[in-house]
């Protein structure tokens, strides 16, 4: 299974014109796609930056989408005034759920850099060793890995009930990703906190 985000950065008055846009244009087009397995969008409302992803069952499927993508990408960076899209593309490596996200629920968000040799070794240990403990987190409900094996460059999602948990679930999450980091080898880039606005995924768990 394969991913495909877009990351625009706007102004944060438009968030909410945005998110509608994406549920009620562009979600029901997007599914209608062969080999569609979902959609989700992330955003920050103090900054303006939101992240739309879109699931599919293939990379063939993903790669044939993109042309009927575009033009709505192109329309969401428009309407939030946002600079050129940052597109991302990504192999599903894990995905876990406890159960649906409820409204307000929110998400943590981590960036990494490692060694391509050890991306299997990472997805292997992020199954069998860290699921576990992230299920103790207060409010958990789902965790997401996506890789990219040829950089070496990976994010993680972990989404949970509502700002709070997600507040007292920090000191824990930063010591599990502390440790799995320095076990694997990799540099953290960035951590970001964002309010899930869209999550219709029917994407297969794959632990």
């Amino acid at each position: 299974m394969y991913a495909r985000s877009t990351t625009v950065r706007g102004n944060p008055q438009s968030v909410d014109d945005a998110v509608a846009y994406m549920r009620d244009e562009v979600m029901p087009a997007i599914q209608q796609m062969d080999g569609c397995i979902g959609l989700s969008m992330m955003c920050d409302r103090d900054s303006g930056r939101c992240i739309a992803t879109t699931a599919w069952e293939s990379e063939e499927a993903m790669h044939n989408s993109e042309s009927g993508v575009h033009d709505m990408r192109m329309r969401m960076t428009q309407m939030m005034g946002g600079d050129s899209p940052e597109v991302q593309e990504w192999e599903i490596a894990v995905l876990h759920r406890m159960h649906n996200a409820p409204e307000g629920a929110c998400a943590r968000v981590i960036w990494v850099q490692g060694d391509p040799t050890r991306m299997e070794d990472a997805t292997s240990t992020m199954r069998t060793a860290m699921l576990s403990k992230l299920e103790e987190l207060p409010g958990f409900c789902s965790m997401s890995m996506l890789v990219d094996r040829q950089t070496g460059r990976g994010v993680t999602a972990s989404v949970y009930e509502s700002r709070d948990h997600m507040r007292r679930a920090a000191d824990q999450a930063k010591s599990l990703r502390e440790d799995f980091t320095r076990e694997m080898g990799m540099q953290i880039t960035e951590v970001a906190e964002f309010e899930l606005a869209l999550a219709h995924l029917r994407v297969p768990e794959t632990v």
